[in-house]
C-alpha cells in the first residue's frame, strides 16, 4: 500500500482504534525498523518497513475478512432501527467499514462472511457467478426422492421464473425430516419458499457453506474469527463456484 501515516497504518492493521494507536505511539510502544517512534503523524511503508507493536510484528492487510457464526434473533444488516444486528456482536477495530456479504433471515443461523472487500462481495453475490450456498434444513413432513428430483428441476415459487436447479440431499426422513440443500441463487426467503411450494414448513435453517468457505465446526454461535490465508485464497480463486451437481 506504500507510505502512510503510522497511526492510520496501525489502525488499519487492527491494532486498535485511531485514538488507541495514537496512545500506543506516544507511550513508545511502536518501533519502525528498530527505532521507537512517538509521533502518530510519522510516515511508514507497510511493504518495506519492519513495524512492531509491543514487540510483535504488525501485518498490514488492505481488507479484513471474518467468518461469523450467526445466531438466530439477529438481522443481517449494518444497522436496524428495531432489531439487533449481526454487527452488534462484532467487536473489532474499524468495525464501521465492515459489512455482511449477503443476508440470512432473522431466524436463520450459520455462516456469514463479514468484510470490507466490496469487489469480493460482488463476486460472491453476483447472479452471474452462480456461487453455491449449502444449508442444513429441518422440515415438517416426509421428504422423498421425488422432492430431490423437484429441486433438481427447479421449482416455481411465484416469481417470474422458476428457481435454478438446486440439490436436495436427504439425511433423515419421517414426521420431521432433515436434509442439506445447495442453491446457487439468493432470492428472498428462497429455501423456505421452495419447501412451501412442495407442502413443507421449514422448522430450522442453518447455512453451512458459501463457495469454498465452510463454517468452522468449532466456532460457537455469535462468535467470529479471521479467515485463514488458505480459506481466503480458495474463496478468491472461485474453484468451487457453479459446481452444483
Amino acid at each position: 500500500m506504500g507510505t502512510m501515516r503510522l497511526d492510520k497504518l496501525l489502525a488499519n492493521a487492527g491494532i486498535g482504534t485511531r485514538s488507541q494507536v495514537k496512545q500506543l505511539i506516544r507511550k513508545g510502544c511502536i518501533s519502525v525498523n528498530g527505532e521507537i517512534v512517538k509521533m502518530p503523524e510519522a510516515k511508514a511503508d507497510s511493504e518495506k518497513d519492519k513495524i512492531l507493536a509491543n514487540g510483535k510484528d504488525v501485518f498490514y492487510t488492505e481488507y479484513e475478512y471474518y467468518m461469523f457464526h450467526k445466531p438466530a434473533g439477529y438481522v443481517t444488516a449494518t444497522w436496524d432501527k428495531q432489531d439487533s444486528t449481526v454487527m452488534d456482536l462484532l467487536e473489532v477495530p474499524q468495525k464501521e467499514k465492515l459489512f455482511p456479504v449477503g443476508r440470512l433471515d432473522k431466524d436463520t443461523e450459520g455462516l456469514l462472511l463479514i468484510t470490507d472487500d466490496g469487489a469480493l462481495a460482488h463476486e460472491l453475490l453476483s447472479p452471474k457467478k452462480h456461487v453455491d450456498k449449502t444449508y442444513f434444513v429441518r422440515v415438517s413432513g416426509t421428504l422423498l426422492s421425488e422432492h430431490s428430483e423437484a429441486f433438481a428441476s427447479g421449482i416455481n415459487i411465484g416469481d417470474e421464473k422458476p428457481t435454478l436447479p438446486a440439490r436436495l440431499d436427504i439425511l433423515s426422513t419421517g414426521e420431521i425430516s432433515e436434509a442439506e440443500v445447495t442453491i446457487r441463487e439468493g432470492r428472498f426467503h428462497q429455501i423456505k419458499r421452495m419447501f412451501a411450494a412442495l407442502g413443507f414448513q421449514v422448522l430450522y435453517l442453518k447455512r453451512l457453506s458459501m463457495g469454498s468457505l465452510r463454517l468452522d465446526a468449532a466456532l460457537e454461535k455469535g462468535r467470529y474469527r479471521k479467515l485463514t490465508e488458505e480459506e481466503l485464497a480458495q474463496l478468491k480463486d472461485g474453484k468451487n463456484r457453479g459446481k452444483l451437481c
